[in-house]
């Protein structure tokens, strides 16, 4: 995907500014939830040169609805194909430079399958965890990814699970 950074001017206090922009078409973050156990793939991320435990994501194409975006996505990383959805939130990861708005989605009454990659994408595995130990590998650095700790964040507020 090839990003193109734009300009926009905005009056800050009766001054005219400047803000560089990266225009995004969205995304989705898929929390799969089934007995009780969230699945997480583990990922090469180039960015930071590291394998990263994330919750399945991925960018909406153009002028894709989010809970399509999301069924494909989940089906891509993980196999999973999921009879039950319901849309937990929205949320902008970076609104200091990108327009990106994450749609959130809660995935149950789910069903395996082989996972179909994107060229390019690297996923080492996907694992199951319960929320203790999802909860222990934020504290302790193991998920470091923030769309990943901000839908679990909000995963715990719909489900209230504890350790969250």
């Amino acid at each position: 995907m090839l990003f193109q950074l734009t300009t926009k001017r905005v009056l800050v206090r009766g001054v005219e500014r400047e803000f560089t922009l990266l225009p995004h078409p969205g995304a989705v973050v898929i929390v799969p939830e089934q007995g009780g156990r969230i699945a997480l793939v583990r990922q090469l991320r180039p960015a930071v040169d590291e394998h990263l435990w994330e919750l399945p994501a991925g960018t909406l194409q153009p002028q894709e609805d989010p809970a399509v975006a999301a069924a494909r996505e989940l089906a891509e990383e993980t196999g999973l194909r999921a009879a039950s959805w319901k849309l937990l939130g929205q949320f902008y990861p970076a609104p200091g430079y990108s327009t990106e708005r994450m749609h959130l989605f809660l995935a149950r009454d789910l069903t395996a399958g082989d996972p179909n990659y994107d060229e390019g994408e690297d996923i080492e595995t996907v694992d199951w965890f319960a929320p203790s130990e999802l909860a222990t590998m934020v504290s302790d650095g193991r998920i470091r990814d923030a769309k990943t700790i901000a839908a679990l964040y909000y995963w715990h507020l719909e489900t209230r699970t504890t350790p969250w």
